[in-house]
């Protein structure tokens, strides 16, 4: 029997590679990387999702019951249901910490004290397009706003996160000025490295983490968005530099292309990386399947963890694998994650496939029938271009098993 960090019978089975002491030792891990999950304010922002207070609440009761270090539970400033909802969220937080996003205004930071919130996000434009053609300001202007309100944050009792948005298309004496500017006159407890559009390569957020963590002496957070479909990539290179927490939302949603989703943060901690954190894999799929539910916006069929097509066989090559040894065909055991390999019928469906259905339905057919079964099955899906239907390939047995008698 197969043993070691990348194969657990019934679970999963990954490269072995990636336990390699040569690859290990480029991970320069923090002692304890955490998830921060921004669904309640950054997946709102999903253009066309609306979350009631309630919607809110049961959220952030399954991120509870996943195990997430971190919940960033709104915008007070937005609406009073956002002061609610916060409110509400606060109180039942358990052994999670709460956090909501600020502007640099006293107002938005005495919100947050007043919901109950333990820390709050100041967020402050820093990239140059921001800066030069949005705010027509400098980073003078930036340090000056950020300083009274990190001061004012702290003296309210609250964990503050420094949030320069748009970092990584700051110019660098415009970060360099205003993080030095912060270290002297008003340190945070951690800072931002945020990839507002999703626009730097991994081993850019690797390099930004270890500039920025030698310039402050602080934890770095990661905060990436999927324009480029990197998302996940970007925040992997933010914790193999050292980061200390990373940003997610579930099932991706976020503004344009969206975050980094957090079930596949999840799994990339547990499988990937052998990180022990002790999350609830098995709460994983139920919490991305209410948010669906409740944003109305469906996961792709292709999507890591929770997509219709991740556990699906049509091709013949296999077949009797997919049920009986799973590993043998995917890298993760779709009983880990509460789900079922599925065996469909189409074009690339051969003899097994047609032998594995007509089992599972009782039917007996000798090897005529079967390469006849066989024959329409790919007909009818090339005619269609698309799959069969079960109803549909119960009447091509019953013709066919006619036919030959």
């Amino acid at each position: 029997m197969e043993s070691g960090n990348y194969y657990k019978q019934g679970a999963w089975w990954v490269s072995p590679y990636n336990f390699e002491e040569t690859v290990r030792n480029e991970l320069d891990l923090a002692e304890r990387v955490q998830i921060h999950d921004a669904t309640l304010r950054d997946g709102e922002q999903t253009p066309g999702v609306v979350f009631s207070v309630d919607d809110k609440v049961r959220i952030a009761e399954g991120l509870k019951e996943v195990g997430i270090e971190r919940i960033e539970a709104g915008m007070p400033a937005v609406s009073k249901s956002d002061q609610q909802a916060v409110k509400e969220i606060s109180r039942r937080k358990g052994n999670c910490r709460i956090y909501t996003f600020a502007r640099a205004m006293k107002t938005d930071i005495d919100m947050a004290s007043d919901c109950g919130a333990d820390g709050v996000l100041i967020e402050v434009p820093i990239g140059y397009p921001k800066l030069r053609d949005q705010f027509h300001w400098t980073w003078e202007n930036v340090l000056e706003k950020s300083v009274e309100s990190i001061r004012y944050a702290k003296e309210k009792g609250l964990d503050v996160v420094y949030f320069p948005y748009d970092t990584t298309r700051a110019r660098r004496e415009d970060l360099e000025n205003l993080l030095k500017g912060l270290m002297k006159d008003a340190r945070p407890d951690s800072i931002g490295l945020v990839d507002t559009m999703g626009c730097a390569l991994p081993q850019t957020i690797g390099y930004m983490v270890r500039w920025l963590k030698k310039m402050t002496n602080l934890p770095i957070e990661v905060h990436t968005h999927n324009d480029f479909g990197m998302a996940l990539a970007t925040e992997l290179a933010g914790i193999a530099a050292g980061a200390s927490v990373v940003h997610t939302c579930v099932n991706g949603l976020g503004e344009r292309t969206g975050n980094a989703a957090l079930e596949e943060m999840v799994l990339l901690f547990h499988v990937l990386l052998g990180l022990d954190n002790p999350y609830r894999i098995d709460r994983l799929v139920p919490l991305c399947r209410m948010v669906e539910e409740i944003s109305g916006v469906p996961a792709a069929s292709n999507k890591p963890v929770t997509g219709l097509r991740n556990y699906m066989r049509e091709s013949g090559i296999g077949i009797d694998q997919v049920l009986e040894n799973p590993l043998a065909m995917f890298a993760t055991d779709p009983a880990f994650l509460g789900r079922k390999a599925k065996v469909v019928l189409g074009k690339k469906s051969g003899r097994t496939s047609i032998e594995y259905v007509l089992k599972k339905e009782g039917i007996q057919a000798d090897q005529a029938q079967i390469a006849d079964i066989l024959e329409q099955v790919k007909a009818l899906s090339e005619r269609e271009r698309r799959l069969i239907s079960k109803d549909e390939f119960s009447g091509i047995v019953e013709k066919c098993l006619a036919g030959s008698r």
